[in-house]
């Protein structure tokens, strides 16, 4: 399948804010229609993907990785979109990566050639499946993580072709990965057992230490650095082309990237393939990820939020309240709740949305808390900033890309 082939999909009340009249079209003719986003019969609430800041923020990690010699492959599930994994693909990523055998399944349906999963795979069922992809495909590269004997253990025995794997490494309290240098070597004892799994490195992620500052994540990826050199020094990559070195959510990639930038190639036995597996960066956001990216203190070039959910007042019911038409099944509120920006009346006029502020969240109503002479009124659009895009791609099946003027010029189908 190619993600040319998701154009021909027709439009239907399986995706919601889409203009009624578009009922049958393909997405691409309606794309090509080049409608607005406001009056093109859009209905609210209806989630806009900027096609500007999305490209800037592309073009940025694209930038940054080349400047300090990483490698790059975004962890998918931020969006699972395989139009946005070929665009990342195109500027520059190594490959995409993967949290689970779902979202492997949906990479390769969508060719994608080179897939690293950031967790442990232990499922027989998937293991055959990746065995048979593997060996039906001698270009497709798989790396996933390992962080214990009985894993290894049940990946080998379900295997009937060869995975390269790494040693993740976690921390007390964190989640998944060994959590010291010992267990690591039971681990790397056991691959170089197995008949069908081969050791080329170590990651993890720095995103899950229990507390997370400059000096716990840079003490963490220098002992990451240090477990790689160790196993190295006892021969454990002996089968490995390179020595993969992985680690980076979206808020501590600078620290990724200062702590590889201090490898010594002289160091290893062989080349060590550096590895940032950051998702979030490709929308950025409003909330969580606005305040926490080094890109807008220590970056220049700042990323750009681009997405806003465009909802409705249905109701004021009483004084200093109105309500919208968007809630729980349509933002995100797991790191923050929406943040009005932009009041849009139905005139067209927009102005900032002053003295306005999301309360609390229904199922499909937003409670927004409104100062005196903040002057909205039932029909007004409201435009909201989001926080944490991986809970807002995951409520839309199909998302308009806009361009600066809200004309819609393509669409971004999602596969959760």
């Amino acid at each position: 399948m190619h993600v040319d082939g998701l154009s021909e999909e027709r439009i239907d009340h399986r995706f919601k804010g889409l203009p009624p009249d578009a009922e049958g079209l393909t997405v691409g003719e309606l794309a090509a229609e080049r409608r607005s986003i406001f009056d093109g019969g859009f209905t609210t609430p209806v989630l806009a993907l900027s096609a500007p800041a999305l490209e800037h923020n592309l073009a940025q990690l694209e930038e940054y990785c080349a400047k300090h010699g990483l490698a790059f492959a975004p962890h998918g599930k931020t969006s699972m979109a395989p139009q946005l994994f070929a665009r990342q693909l195109a500027h520059g990523c190594w490959g995409i990566t993967a949290a689970t055998a779902g979202h492997v399944r949906v990479y390769r349906a969508f060719g994608v050639q080179r897939i690293f999963l950031a967790n442990e795979l232990v499922d027989a069922a998937a293991l055959r499946w990746l065995s048979d992809e593997l060996a039906a495909d001698p270009d497709f590269r798989f790396v996933a993580y390992v962080d214990s004997v009985r894993g290894v253990e049940l990946m080998d025995a379900a295997l009937t072709h060869r995975v390269d794997v790494v040693v993740e490494l976690g921390a007390p309290g964190a989640r998944t990965g060994v959590r010291d240098e010992a267990v690591a070597h039971q681990v790397a004892e056991a691959v170089a057992a197995a008949r069908h799994l081969r050791l080329v490195g170590v990651a993890g992620y720095e995103g899950e230490l229990p507390v997370k500052t400059e000096e716990t994540v840079t003490a963490w990826l220098r002992q990451l650095v240090a477990l790689a050199r160790e196993l190295d020094a006892r021969g454990r990559f002996a089968e490995a082309d390179e020595i993969v070195l992985s680690a980076g959510g979206s808020a501590w990639f600078d620290s990724v990237a200062q702590v590889f930038d201090a490898v010594d190639a002289d160091d290893f036995s062989r080349p060590v393939f550096k590895l940032l597996r950051s998702g979030a960066y490709v929308t950025h956001d409003d909330g969580h990820y606005r305040r926490s990216t080094p890109f807008h203190e220590r970056v220049a070039g700042s990323l750009r939020p681009a997405f806003r959910l465009w909802a409705q007042v249905v109701s004021q019911p009483e004084p200093g309240l109105a309500v919208l038409n968007a809630g729980k099944r349509d933002v995100p509120y797991d790191l923050g709740l929406p943040v009005p920006q932009v009041v849009r009346t139905l005139s067209g006029a927009e102005r900032a949305a002053a003295g306005m502020r999301v309360v609390k969240l229904a199922d499909q109503h937003a409670f927004v808390e409104l100062d005196e002479g903040a002057g909205v009124e039932v029909g007004d659009w409201v435009g909201l900033g989001l926080s944490h895009p991986c809970t807002t791609f995951d409520k839309w099946q199909l998302i308009p890309l806009v361009a600066e003027d809200g004309t819609v010029v393509d669409f971004v189908r999602t596969f959760f």
